[in-house]
């Protein structure tokens, strides 16, 4: 091997015979970035086109300037509240760039370009369509409430948002990120659309107090459809008014940053809406702008449109988003959405069973270059900041350094996990289930390359799937979660949440991710208004008092998430490695490992209790349980005892008391 070998070559050996493509890969990228930096000075410079792009004020010319990309059409207007929605009036030219521009002085326009006015530029296409769009890099959008129409609105506010955030520190986050998901409006018990300022007052003292150290925003980006959950986003450089202002967004990150929670945005790179009238779509006329001509510019499965990564101005487009979400509303990070598909033209609609695939025609180079480039930027802009790839194929060196041969992301979302878990209980009795395999899909992962473990998505959670509490219980939620009744249904269902998420938590990655509501059992789905629901609210919404109320099993499953998160940070698990396995026995359904300075034993057999079960333990000495599953106020039924010693035998043995579907958590004692 040549001492040049790039480190991903190294450290995985059966990537070898694929060195010549990593290669090329890293070269690809240290090629785009010496363009870069020929025509602009640095990537930075590169990413900063949202300044140049869309409404500015001018102060040395005193005036307001506007500017568009549009190499395609015919002639632009821009129009408005300011000139009374004129047509024809306020024609646009094309600069020296090439890009088109109009200047408005502030002495004629002082009184009608204002604050909160609304405009649109209208585009005499390459087709020669007459059409009224909004500006690409509008930085807000309103819906009208009567015409249900969208139109750029101007922000001018009189007093800049003053942060005072300069004392946070990403750290934690960056080394052990315990992530709560979350979408502002269905963060609230009322049947209606919650609101940043709500969020801020309601639900970040309930993430605050339970213990996790950054949120990952849902559906920030402008869209014109609520129920899309915000993927199919039209206005990249809007933050979504039907939940308030930009000003109330950034006071709900700088409150999260004061109580030490780092703020990640669910950022949507890989596709866009296909509307023309609300998005990019067509905008100068062509099919070709920000997308790909075609069929290869559009995505059947999502009915989207795809970007064209390897084009310039594509990409300015899409790094100056990073760089202003980052520096605007000071974001410690993204969660890349669709970071497969992005990766390959079949969009990893195919089976990974050889390198080969990771490697061949069908991967989309110009997607793989992006994405360094985009991670190259955001550790520029934030050192410590998170980028995280939703990505299912395993695509070698997702999380590892550019320099090192890899694509640069921070870490890699363990996307089977919860796929494993709905399989498991949708098609496998508990007899069935097997912990080989349950083992193998928690802790296979590259070495170097860490992973965000979750038990369950938000895909699992929308109306045609089910969450993991709703496949336990399903309709006994609604008639048998009192504490004063037993239901043989509920006393499984919450056993196996509680085992489900903790070993899921303390195995499965190097952080952990769970979604609004989950963690403490939400009963029912989630589903956005729509024609099919008679356009309610009653399922876009999470019923906090539900794990309020001290008589129901939810907040028995609430409290439980609490200890375990605090457990995990307490003992710093996700930092300490890879987990050994101590003991595995299929029959039994009893596995144990090490982590950290934690022992962990889980039962689960549906029926039998094992008395005097021996497991060799890492180190001899006493031990002691600090924590388990069968605790009363956990829902449990208090079967083990926590102030007993175990003292290792010669053979470095324990014998354990294993109530069935229990887990506990063991520590050594000090001498």
């Amino acid at each position: 091997m040549s001492k040049n070998t790039l480190a991903l070559i190294q450290d995985e050996s059966w990537l070898e015979p694929f060195a010549d493509k990593i290669q090329e890969r890293t070269d690809r990228f240290y090629k785009a970035i010496h363009e870069i930096e020929q025509a602009m000075g640095s990537i930075l410079e590169f990413a900063n086109f949202h300044q140049y792009y869309g409404v500015h004020w001018e102060p040395v010319r005193r005036g307001w300037v506007y500017r568009e990309w549009a190499p395609a059409a015919r002639q632009l207007f821009l129009m408005g509240d300011f000139n009374w929605w004129d047509r024809e009036s306020h024609p646009m030219k094309r600069n020296h760039r090439g890009d088109w521009e109009i200047f408005l002085p502030f002495e004629q326009y002082k009184h009608t370009f204002v604050h909160q006015s609304k405009i649109k530029v209208r585009v005499i296409d390459a087709k020669g369509r007459d059409l009224d769009r909004i500006p690409a890099y509008t930085r807000r959008v309103v819906q009208d409430t009567e015409t249900h129409d969208f139109t750029a609105q101007l922000w001018f506010p009189e007093e800049e948002f003053r942060w005072t955030d300069e004392n946070f520190h990403l750290d934690e986050a960056a080394s052990m990120p315990l992530i709560y998901e979350c979408h502002v409006g269905m963060a609230q018990e009322k049947a209606g659309v919650g609101t940043y300022r709500e969020f801020e007052e309601h639900i970040l003292p309930r993430i605050k107090a339970s213990g996790y150290n950054a949120i990952q925003m849902m559906a920030i980006m402008e869209h014109p459809y609520y129920g899309s959950f915000g993927y199919h986003v039209s206005n990249f450089f809007a933050p979504s008014s039907r939940f308030g202002t930009p000003e109330e967004l950034k006071s709900l990150i700088n409150t999260a940053h004061k109580m030490g929670i780092a703020v990640i945005m669910d950022i949507v790179h890989s596709h866009a809406v296909k509307n023309v009238n609300e998005g990019l779509n067509e905008f100068d006329g062509s099919d070709h702008q920000y997308f790909h001509p075609g069929s290869r510019g559009y995505h059947e499965g999502w009915d989207s449109k795809l970007f064209d990564y390897g084009k310039w101005e594509v990409q300015q487009f899409l790094l100056s988003n990073i760089r202003y979400w980052m520096e605007e509303f000071h974001f410690d990070g993204f969660r890349f959405d669709g970071a497969t598909s992005m990766l390959y033209h079949h969009h990893g609609h195919v089976s990974f069973d050889s390198g080969e695939k990771y490697f061949d025609e069908g991967v989309d180079q110009d997607a793989l270059l992006y994405f360094q480039l985009a991670n190259t930027l955001i550790h520029l802009l934030k050192n410590r900041a998170l980028s995280i790839a939703e990505e299912v194929s395993g695509m070698p060196g997702l999380c590892r350094k550019v320099e090192d041969g890899g694509i640069g992301f921070d870490f890699r979302l363990a996307m089977g996990i919860p796929d494993f878990w709905i399989k498991t209980l949708k098609h496998k009795t508990d007899e069935q289930w097997d912990l080989f395999e349950l083992w193998h899909e928690l802790t296979n992962r590259p070495k170097k390359e860490k992973s965000i473990a979750y038990a369950e998505s938000h895909d699992q959670a929308l109306v045609g799937d089910k969450s993991i509490a709703f496949w336990l219980m399903d309709k006994e939620m609604y008639t048998s979660m009192s504490i004063l009744e037993q239901n043989l249904v509920v006393d499984r269902g919450i056993a196996l949440h509680k085992m489900i998420r903790m070993i899921t938590l303390s195995l499965g990655g190097e952080g952990y991710l769970n979604f609004i509501g989950n963690e403490f059992g939400h009963p029912e789905w989630v589903d956005f208004p729509r024609e099919g629901n008679n356009w309610s609210y009653q399922y876009a919404r999470r019923q906090w008092s539900l794990a309020d109320t001290p008589h129901l099993r939810y907040a028995q499953l609430y409290a439980w998430d609490q200890v375990i998160i605090q457990l995990i940070k307490d003992h710093h698990l996700l930092q300490s490695g890879p987990a050994t396995q101590l003991y595995l026995e299929p029959d039994k359904k009893i596995l144990a490992y090490e982590r950290g300075d934690l022992v962990f034993v889980y039962s689960f057999h549906p029926t039998e209790s094992y008395f005097g079960q021996k497991i060799r333990f890492p180190e001899p000495g006493s031990y002691q349980i600090i924590l388990n599953s069968d605790q009363q106020e956990y829902g449990g039924f208090d079967r083990l005892d926590q102030q007993v010693i175990y003292q290792t035998d010669k053979n470095q043995e324990v014998s354990l008391y294993l109530p069935n579907r229990t887990m506990m958590v063991l520590k050594k004692n000090k001498k």
